[in-house]
């Protein structure tokens, strides 16, 4: 026989039962589905890591001040002011490898517009810190080196604070807001940046100049600095070497000894990035590698139906082998049998991932799907088809002619 013929008989011994051919395919479907849907949700969640941190900002660095001790409690970084003004002009003038350094002081303050109020964030700093944070002026203009100088009352806002203070469609360039019933210009509106996967909304804020914010909102502790310093370093491969160098001149400024804690913190963002990514990959990799065991629970259910069929079939056999079939002609159709029920649930299993990924989108929840996890679910299906099923084709084409033809 062709192997042409051989495929048609096969799928004719399919359709015969259809019902437990279905049946016999489901945990084939089953399992692609768990694949499909693992590895998108892990794909999905790990973009939503890079597109948080892509929000914060690239090649950042985040310099926090020391922390407080009292009766052998720990007050944190930044309960302790060790940072200076000084601090922060040697960084911006003494390492190469910083392109941007900026001041960022924050408080809580409540904004009122003529007929709306609203509690948030404000931030006191320069325009250096946007460049930074990559974040762009999406309405009006950011603030100058003469809004610092002057002591300007001037205010970017974000979105959120747009939108509960004057409406989402309205232009608020150029109105007036008060912060702490001091009146502020609003100069810029901030593009939307979203919010971060710890739930904080980057567009709830309020950005003005930092020399304004330490003579009308909150003063500051003379020569130290009551907030932290925010770095850009000049490119990604230079973001750890930007803190060692910034390590080793706070150190020296601060005249520690060798062997003593630095009484300051530096946060890398690219590491904790790579931190979370590799965990959220580790985890992906986990639930795939479960969601594949489904696989093989499938691949033993073709063989059992199979071996079924092959004790059902067995006159049927007899007759076809005495018609002049060959031994391998009945393990090619078994074979063929085995690897159409896997491959037909590996189809049937991506159209099933691919909804359920699509409804999931709907609901907010990240996910990705990628073809080619696709094209390697149905694959290492049809593999295991075959594989689980080579044990009852082999018994098939074993079988004794004559004695296949007495089985009743």
């Amino acid at each position: 026989m062709n192997p042409l013929q051989i495929f048609r008989v096969a799928l004719r011994a399919l359709a015969r039962n259809k019902m437990r051919s279905f049946l016999t395919t489901l945990g084939m479907v089953i399992g692609v589905t768990a694949v499909i849907l693992t590895v998108a949700v892990g794909d999905g969640a790990n973009a939503k890591v890079k597109e948080s941190f892509a929000a914060m900002g690239s090649n950042m660095l985040i310099v926090m001040p020391g922390s407080t001790t009292s009766g052998g409690a720990h007050g944190g970084f930044g309960s302790q002011p060790t940072l200076t003004w000084d601090d922060l002009k040697a960084i911006q003038t003494e390492v190469p490898s910083v392109r941007y350094a900026a001041p960022v002081l924050r408080a809580t303050a409540q904004i009122l517009s003529e007929d709306q109020n609203w509690t948030t964030s404000v931030y006191g700093t320069t325009s250096d810190y946007l460049a930074i944070r990559s974040w762009a002026v999406a309405r009006g203009q950011g603030i100058t080196e003469s809004d610092i100088d002057s002591g300007t009352k001037v205010a970017l806002l974000g979105q959120t604070v747009v939108d509960k203070l004057f409406g989402p469609s309205a232009d608020p360039v150029g109105q007036q807001i008060r912060v702490k019933n001091v009146p502020f210009q609003v100069i810029g509106v901030l593009a939307k940046k979203g919010q971060s996967n710890f739930g904080q909304d980057f567009d709830d804020t309020v950005i003005i100049p930092y020399s304004t914010f330490l003579s009308k909102i909150q003063g500051g502790l003379k020569n130290y600095l009551s907030g932290t310093i925010f770095i850009g370093a000049t490119s990604d491969e230079a973001t750890t070497h930007a803190q060692n160098e910034i390590t080793g001149l706070l150190r020296d400024r601060h005249k520690l000894e060798v062997g003593a804690d630095d009484d300051f913190s530096i946060r890398n963002l690219a590491e904790m990035q790579a931190a979370v990514a590799d965990s959220t990959k580790t985890i992906t990799t986990f639930l795939a590698v479960v969601a594949a065991v489904s696989l093989l629970v499938g691949g033993i259910g073709i063989m059992n139906i199979m071996l079924v069929s092959v004790t059902e079939r067995t006159r049927e056999i007899g007759v076809r082998m005495a018609v002049g079939a060959k031994g391998r002609d009945i393990l090619l159709q078994f074979l063929v049998e085995a690897a159409s029920l896997s491959v037909v649930g590996g189809v049937i299993g991506i159209a099933l991932g691919l909804g359920l990924v699509q409804i999931m989108a709907r609901f907010g929840w990240p996910s990705q799907f990628r073809p080619v996890v696709g094209a390697i679910a149905v694959g290492f299906s049809g593999l295991i088809g075959i594989g689980f099923g080579l044990y009852p084709a082999r018994k098939a084409s074993l079988l004794d002619p004559i004695q296949a033809l007495r089985f009743e």
